[in-house]
């Protein structure tokens, strides 16, 4: 107020200064009016300048809140669950303490809100209206008039009514069988005194029936009904998350019942099936009974994000029929040799980044929070900052948390429990074979053909970064060399997909025996 009172009085100085005698001698005041104008304008901006420090200041301390609050129920959640006696390594690697679910929103939300990040952003937008323009000049210049010819959508995308009972069959079981197996067994667990037995058939009733629904069904759908490329995707990656849900259910719900001691004439506490329901649908693959929940649902954000997922699947399919399909096509008809892969490589590094963003984007980002949202589920962090790590052991923990807390607590964490603390190399190396398995798995049965390229860089290259370029270096310089690494490996990932995949079409196999199965088609194919 005493800045505000100063100005008044140099305004009101000024004024007086500003009196002239006219020729009579007389004063005449001069512009009052504007003067006052000159004032009202003055104290509008200082109001304007004072709400907008006050809207800064009051989103600084909401943040700096919400992070002391996470902090503090995080350390709250430790604090309750070691016991007097125990260390804090041992309760740190305890097989019953796992994840804590906090409220929070996801990074790019938060980033988006910055112009300067917002306008990379719209860039990429840019390029998908210069991607589309460009698809439409060179049809009518070629074929004499302008459409967008989607036969790649409707092929990829085919026998999706299979796809529709084959999912609805595994979401049933999913839903039901490992569910009420758990159930039966709890009750009798408590209440039987052949406990041993019990347990025994209801592992064996368990696995064969994850087996046959969950393991056999899948593969059989995919390979009996020759389903396109994207449809087996569906089915295929479905089943890996039904069986990581159905497994992180079991893993979190056994140890429960068998410490549970119920009175007499009690049954044993055991998970609703609206909580296991709903877990099948959040976006996690830890189970948990109760998740903080957001009081209300954006619709206009659910639909925003849907949006934004079907223009990453356009990007996608600009990206394969302007900068793929044409150079691979032709390089189909040249001879395998280091010359072609190099080419092949370095042309297709660009391609492979923009798809590895994309993926990143529309599913990570766009498809986990627009369900995240329905189900109003408060924890967002899907993913970190990994476009800032400088090592690949960050990296890998920061490009897909989702999937990483399944394995960091499943399989690192337990297989640690397992050893009493030892081998801490050795399960680090069974997490990168349980995941270049997977995803070797995956590509396989969704391209028709086997051709390694997955478990190699993951169980072979990505060991090495993971150990050679871990969290001491700290360089900028490193986080150059992980992004040149991520091109070089999304080039080589495209590129020799891509070979085989017009390879296998242009020379088919001949037999089914073992070897001709199991190599390469694009290493033996004759083109000429």
């Amino acid at each position: 107020m005493s800045t505000y009172d100063t100005g008044n009085t140099a305004v009101r100085r000024t004024s007086r200064r500003t009196e002239s005698p006219t020729e009579n001698g007389s004063i005449r005041p001069h512009d009052n009016h504007t003067n006052t104008s000159d004032i009202t304008l003055r104290k509008e901006d200082m109001e304007r300048m004072k709400a907008e420090l006050i809207r800064h200041i009051q989103s600084d301390l909401n943040e700096l809140l919400e992070r002391a609050l996470s902090d503090s129920m995080q350390s709250l959640y430790r604090n309750t669950r070691t016991k007097p006696d125990q260390t804090h390594t041992q309760d740190r690697h305890k097989p019953g303490q796992g994840k804590v679910f906090v409220a929070r929103c996801s990074l790019l939300d938060e980033l988006f809100e910055i112009s300067h990040i917002r306008t990379i952003y719209h860039m990429f937008i840019a390029a998908l209206f210069l991607f589309t323009i460009s698809t439409l000049a060179v049809d009518y210049i070629d074929q004499g008039k302008m459409f967008l010819d989607f036969d790649l959508f409707y092929y990829a995308f085919g026998q999706l009514g299979t796809v529709v009972w084959a999912w609805t069959l595994m979401f049933a079981y999913t839903l039901l069988g490992p569910y009420y197996i758990l159930s039966v067994w709890a009750s009798l667990h408590h209440s039987c005194g052949w406990r041993t037995c019990v347990s025994a058939v209801a592992v064996l009733t368990l696995c064969a029936a994850q087996t046959s629904m969950l393991g056999i069904f899948p593969v059989y759908t995919v390979l009996h009904y020759q389903l396109p490329p994207a449809s087996r995707f569906i089915i295929i990656l479905e089943q890996i998350r039904f069986v990581m849900k159905s497994y992180s259910f079991i893993r979190e719900t056994t140890p429960a019942v068998l410490t549970s001691t119920p009175q007499k004439g009690e049954s044993p506490h055991y998970p609703s099936l609206s909580s296991y329901l709903y877990f099948l649908f959040c976006p996690t693959l830890i189970y948990r009974e109760v998740y903080p929940r957001n009081p209300y649902i954006r619709w206009n954000y659910v639909g925003v994000n849907f949006m934004k997922i079907l223009a990453s699947l356009f990007y996608l399919y600009f990206i394969l029929v302007r900068l793929c399909i044409p150079v691979f096509r032709n390089k189909s008809n040249q001879p395998f040799s280091t010359r072609t892969l190099i080419l092949a490589v370095f042309h297709a590094a660009f391609p492979g980044m923009l798809m590895l963003m994309l993926g990143f984007y529309g599913f990570l980002h766009c498809w986990l929070n627009a369900f995240a949202e329905m189900l109003r589920f408060a924890d967002r962090m899907f993913y970190n900052d990994w476009w800032n790590s400088t090592s690949f052991a960050n990296y890998y923990r920061t490009w897909n948390i989702v999937v990483h807390d399944w394995l960091y607590y499943y399989s690192y964490k337990d297989f640690l429990w397992l050893t009493g603390q030892k081998l801490r190399s050795v399960a680090t190396l069974l997490v990168f074979a349980v995941s270049a398995l997977v995803h070797e798995y995956a590509f396989t049965l969704g391209f028709g053909f086997f051709y390694p390229v997955m478990f190699c860089t993951f169980a072979g290259i990505g060991v090495v970064f993971n150990f050679a370029m871990n969290d001491k270096r700290k360089s900028p310089v490193c986080n150059i060399i992980m992004w040149t690494c991520l091109f070089i490996g999304q080039g080589v990932h495209v590129s020799l997909y891509c070979l085989e995949w017009y390879a296998q079409i242009q020379c088919p196999r001949s037999g089914t025996s073992f070897w001709e199965l199991v190599t390469p088609r694009s290493w033996t194919c004759n083109y000429q």
